[in-house]
């Protein structure tokens, strides 16, 4: 799948050291949660030959600039077929793409593949209230507030709220057409 800024392809083996590199980074990973496992190369490359297997529950993608360069990882995972949602994730890994619309890209290509592709009725997702530029990024492709978990997780020594977002069907479609994504 491939966007204006950024194209998705699925993880390989290769992807490896950059994987390990911005799992790394304290940056990155304090708006993905508490780290449940250690970094270690042995834990990422089952991750990554988790995420290739063809049955896998979570379908994660590698994002890529057109220029081939990695730049972190985004997908669908807590697929609920009867009521047909669920839940989207993303992580911009390389710093340096942050706040430049590449993330705002591939969350539009996730929601393509979800809505045309998978006939879902809902995508949803819950972000830190303090990730200002996720919330930009998701408001920018349709997602509507929910709902505020207070005092969610705990990050960097204290409690912080969570956001609940969602985007429907039909809104992304209205979205979609205004926007010309």
């Amino acid at each position: 799948m491939q966007g204006k800024l950024v194209k998705l392809r699925a993880y390989e083996r290769s992807d490896i050291d950059f994987l390990m590199r911005w799992s790394s980074d304290e940056e990155v990973m304090q708006f993905l949660g508490p780290i449940r496992a250690p970094n270690t190369r042995a834990f990422q490359e089952q991750q990554i030959e988790d995420m290739m297997r063809p049955d896998a529950a979570t379908k994660i993608f590698v994002i890529e600039t057109l220029a081939a360069e990695a730049i972190g990882e985004c997908g669908l995972r807590n697929f609920d077929w009867v009521s047909r949602n669920a839940e989207l994730l993303i992580t911009i890994g390389d710093k340096r793409y942050w706040g430049k619309g590449y993330g705002t890209d591939a969350v539009w290509l996730l929601l393509k593949l979800a809505f045309q592709r998978l006939n879902l009725h809902s995508v949803n997702l819950t972000t830190h209230a303090t990730n200002e530029r996720a919330i930009r990024c998701y408001e920018k492709c349709g997602f509507v507030r929910e709902g505020l978990l207070r005092q969610r997780t705990f990050v960097r020594g204290g409690y912080i709220d969570v956001v609940a977002m969602s985007v429907l069907g039909a809104e992304y479609e209205q979205r979609r057409i205004a926007v010309g994504a």
